[in-house]
């Protein structure tokens, strides 16, 4: 605990691995270094794959580094279903970051969650926070729907996007533009940006009902060309949030975060003792035969143990 809060790289890194691992010390470490969080400014950054995203975090990175601050950077990979394995290619992409003493880049398997993000990438935001990073990055796997889960983490969220793949209509099919406080058209150098550009911009016009507009850039990460614009507008945000909303975001972030925890506690009490007295393999057994179907199942589960409380 005392290297995370001195912003100590192999300490953070070990209790980054203890939370992935989710062992018993997983939860102390939190609650010890949850008063020192509420810091650090938490960016999403989501899209298809092959966006460019991994690129641009890098420009973003080294422009937040030249002014001074230290960054923290998630990336998230997607698991194998075949072999729960993940292909961390984030973390060879941004090797030349990692020897900057300012910036810690963790890559982390999607490990079979919904939403685009491990169930650790929210303690290991808050491990790189109570080690004083002033921003985190958190990058998603592109994974269309699913990608909505940033929203819970991030106070921007970035959705980056490129021309002449369709991106833009399988981002108002996904929802991502219900979730995006900012829109990046990356490979802005190619021809049918513009198009891409007047698109997003119509669909965004379809969206009333928020008092921020979010704004459309066009970037070209490789030589990062955008970038400064870019993060002028993550400033903006972050100015309207700290004037008009941000305490109400806050405060729903905090409520679905008890709720989950409160589902996900309850979730493991019940399936561990349902291990416990050997009660899982019969229903599992039942269903197989088409006995009984999951959902009563769950229900009947239910009622027997609030019954007994």
């Amino acid at each position: 605990i005392k290297g995370i809060l001195a912003g100590e790289k192999r300490s953070i890194a070990r209790a980054i691995t203890l939370i992935e691992n989710n062992g018993e010390t997983a939860q102390k470490i939190i609650s010890a270094i949850y008063p020192y969080t509420g810091k650090a400014y938490i960016i999403g950054i989501t899209g298809p794959a092959g966006s460019g995203k991994s690129t641009l975090i890098e420009k973003i990175v080294k422009e937040l580094r030249r002014t001074g601050k230290t960054v923290g950077i998630v990336a998230v990979d997607p698991t194998s279903p075949f072999t729960g394995g993940a292909f961390l290619g984030d973390r060879i992409r941004m090797q030349n970051l990692s020897l900057d003493e300012g910036v810690f880049i963790r890559s982390m398997a999607s490990r079979n969650s919904l939403g685009g993000l491990a169930k650790a990438t929210k303690n290991t935001v808050r491990i790189l926070d109570a080690s004083g990073k002033d921003y985190i990055i958190v990058e998603t796997v592109g994974a269309g729907q699913l990608e909505v889960d940033i929203v819970k983490v991030a106070h921007t969220v970035i959705v980056v996007l490129a021309p002449g793949f369709g991106d833009e209509i399988q981002a108002i099919k996904a929802g991502l533009m219900e979730i995006g406080d900012i829109f990046v058209i990356n490979k802005a150098d190619r021809e049918n940006a513009d198009r891409a550009v007047i698109d997003l911009l119509s669909a965004l016009e379809l969206n009333t009902h928020k008092t921020w507009k979010p704004p459309v850039i066009k970037t070209v990460a490789l030589t990062g060309e955008g970038v400064n614009e870019l993060l002028k507008a993550i400033e903006e945000h972050k100015k309207y949030l700290q004037t008009r909303a941000f305490d109400e975001k806050r405060r729903k972030k905090v409520e679905a975060e008890l709720l989950e925890a409160i589902n996900q506690r309850i979730t493991d009490t019940l399936i561990a003792e349902l291990k416990k007295e050997g009660k899982l393999e019969e229903l599992i057994r039942k269903i197989m035969n088409r006995e009984v179907d999951p959902y009563s199942i769950a229900e009947e589960i239910l009622k027997e143990k609030i019954s007994k409380k």
